[in-house]
């Protein structure tokens, strides 16, 4: 069965190549190309691809922009984003991305992106638009985090608390470890989902990892993890009624 690909690209030469190399693949049938982010959309809603190839920086609207609006009218196709350059990696693997192409296009690596993309259809089954759309990284079991120097996949059952350090975000995980991170605290606590708690402005901790509630004063605790340091988190006293709501119930 062939693959429905289209492809979002308002560069007139990098689009004619993408499609040049797609179309000597048996199995690959291109619909319609796009020339800008709304047109694509356009396109999407009527050819239904499975695939589509984003360019991430096109007029009107751009290619992470675009790929949220396929989600939100319920299309799924698999997701490909293609540019000059990286720094927009870890926002495209936020939204589940199966690959992130640099330009020039290269045939071999456009070949390992179409292998993952046939593995990714074959799990999924012969309608790869019914895939689950994308929610909190804690339910795959990973967390994506870049430290502006590189991008690190951590377990995201490992992580034990983070707390804002200057500009960046100190995350320190269960067996020891401890990374910093561009993403803010809010960024990281919308990514993980419900298990993780902000017991004060400058912390997010996994409530799995709760050892006790310790009172500090004027209503204020101190929570203790589970760690061999026995690290010690504060808990405000606005929070402090929440935190101990979501414990009773964990």
């Amino acid at each position: 069965m062939k693959l429905r690909i289209m492809i979002a690209e308002d560069e007139r030469l990098a689009r004619e190549e993408l499609i040049y190399m797609l179309s000597k693949e048996p199995d690959v049938e291109l619909v319609p190309s796009a020339a800008s982010g709304v047109e694509a959309l356009e396109l999407a809603q009527k050819h239904k691809p499975e695939v589509v190839f984003l360019d991430i920086e096109m007029p009107e609207l751009d290619g992470i922009q675009a790929a949220r609006r396929l989600y939100e009218m319920d299309l799924r196709p698999f997701l490909v984003f293609t540019t000059a350059y990286d720094q927009y990696a870890l926002e495209a693997f936020q939204l589940e991305a199966v690959d992130y192409l640099l330009k020039p296009y290269a045939e071999a690596r456009l070949r390992q992106t179409l292998e993952r993309i046939r593995g990714r259809k074959a799990e999924a089954g012969s309608d790869a638009r019914t895939k689950t759309p994308p929610g909190p990284l804690f339910k795959s079991g990973k967390l994506l985090v870049d430290d502006g120097a590189r991008m690190v996949v951590l377990e995201a059952e490992l992580f034990l608390y983070a707390v804002k350090e200057d500009k960046l975000t100190r995350i320190h995980m269960a067996d020891g470890r401890s990374y910093a991170a561009k993403q803010t605290l809010q960024e990281l606590e919308e990514r993980l989902g419900p298990s993780f708690f902000r017991p004060h402005r400058s912390y997010l901790v996994n409530l799995d990892y709760i050892y006790e509630l310790e009172p500090w004063f004027n209503g204020a605790y101190n929570a203790i993890l589970k760690d061999p340091d026995r690290t010690q988190i504060p808990v405000s006293r606005v929070a402090a009624k929440e935190m101990i709501r979501l414990l009773q119930g964990h």
